[in-house]
Formats: structure tokens, C-alpha cells, sequence
């Protein structure tokens, strides 16, 4: 399970600092009163940022580990909620989904593979955007949020990265991601199941 870590710093700052070795859960999420075998478990690393690990914890007798992910990194995708804003600008300023895809393809990813690349990223800001609003339709945070959907230019700023830092845990855990820790099956639209698995 993947709980955000609100931190001022930066994917480099937190790199250079190693600050995941001095991060910590003060209790088992689900068992807050204490009485089990919780622990630290180490860390393991992201593919990118290079060179960026996540604390871990677990449970036991939960048989749950506990990921802390840090503001400005994407969840259940890789790199960082910036990549995810860079590929939705990418979209408005090319005009269409299939010519940002060409743009931004590699010389060995085919204009398909892309595509699906870019669909992913986009469809999961717009679900995101979307569950903000419906969560906390009364709130700055949700105005902000509805102005910025699919909205986003490469000058505007940081909307995710915000909205992350913005919102209270318990919220972003009801979010699909990468902006919440939800699944998108187990966003606030289509709740069928709570949420299973570690996170990644």
C-alpha cells in the first residue's frame, strides 16, 4: 500500500539527501494502537528518477507492506507527476493524441505503442482531475483542479505536483492514480472493492 510522503524537496534533493533513510511511520496503518510486529523494511528503488529508493514497512500479521511515496513522484506509474502534466501539454500543443504521440516516440517505440503510452497518462489525468472535483467539489483545490484539467502548459507550473501536496492523505488514498493511490477500478466513480497489494 503506497501512503504519501508531503515533502518541500525535490526529486534531486531528495536523491542527493538519501532522505528516505530518515522518512518513518509512527504506527501500522492498520493497527494504529499498536500490538503487532510492525517494522521497517527497507527500501527498494525506482526506476527513474535514477537512484531514488522508497521506504518500506510491514505488517505481519497484516501481511501488508507500506510504501512511503514522496509528492512529486507519479503512483502505479513510472516517473514523476510532471511527466504525467509534460504528456497532457504535449496533447493540446500538437493539436491532437496522435501527433503528440509521434512527437514524443523514441526511434524504437512504435506510433501504437506511443499512443497507448500517451492514452495511459492522459486518461489517468482526467480520471484524476475529475475524482477531485467529486471529492472536494467546495474546496480551492477542486476549482484549481477543474481549471487545469487537460488544460496544462509546459509554463502554467506544477498543478499535480500541488494538488498532491494540497490534499490530506485520506483523500489521495480514495484518488486513482498517479495522482492518488487508488486503482482506477477503485476510483471514487467505480468503487467495487477496497484496494489490495503493495505498492510499487
Amino acid at each position: 500500500m503506497q501512503i504519501p510522503l508531503h515533502t518541500q524537496s525535490s526529486a534531486e534533493a531528495y536523491i542527493a539527501g538519501r532522505e528516505w533513510r530518515d522518512v518513518g511511520l509512527l504506527a501500522c496503518p492498520l493497527h494504529p494502537s499498536g500490538g503487532c510486529s510492525f517494522a521497517r523494511h527497507g527500501s527498494y528503488a525506482r526506476v527513474t528518477p535514477q537512484g531514488l529508493r522508497i521506504a518500506r514497512w510491514y505488517c505481519p500479521q497484516g501481511h501488508r507492506t507500506f510504501s512511503l511515496l514522496p509528492d512529486f513522484l507519479a503512483a502505479r506509474l513510472p516517473g514523476m507527476l510532471t511527466s504525467v502534466e509534460a504528456a497532457a501539454a504535449a496533447v493540446k500543443l500538437a493539436g491532437s493524441m496522435e501527433a503528440a504521440a509521434d512527437a514524443l516516440r523514441g526511434f524504437e517505440v512504435t506510433l501504437p505503442s506511443a499512443l497507448r503510452w500517451l492514452r495511459r497518462r492522459v486518461r489517468a489525468l482526467q480520471a484524476a482531475i475529475a475524482a477531485v472535483s467529486q471529492l472536494v467539489p467546495q474546496t480551492s483545490v477542486a476549482v484549481l483542479a477543474r481549471r487545469s484539467a487537460l488544460r496544462i502548459d509546459p509554463g502554467q507550473g506544477h498543478v499535480l505536483l500541488g494538488l498532491r501536496r494540497s490534499l490530506a492523505p485520506r483523500v489521495l488514498q480514495r484518488l486513482p492514480a498517479p495522482l492518488g493511490f487508488s486503482s482506477s477500478r477503485d476510483s471514487p466513480t467505480l468503487v467495487r472493492r477496497p484496494p489490495t497489494g503493495h505498492g510499487a
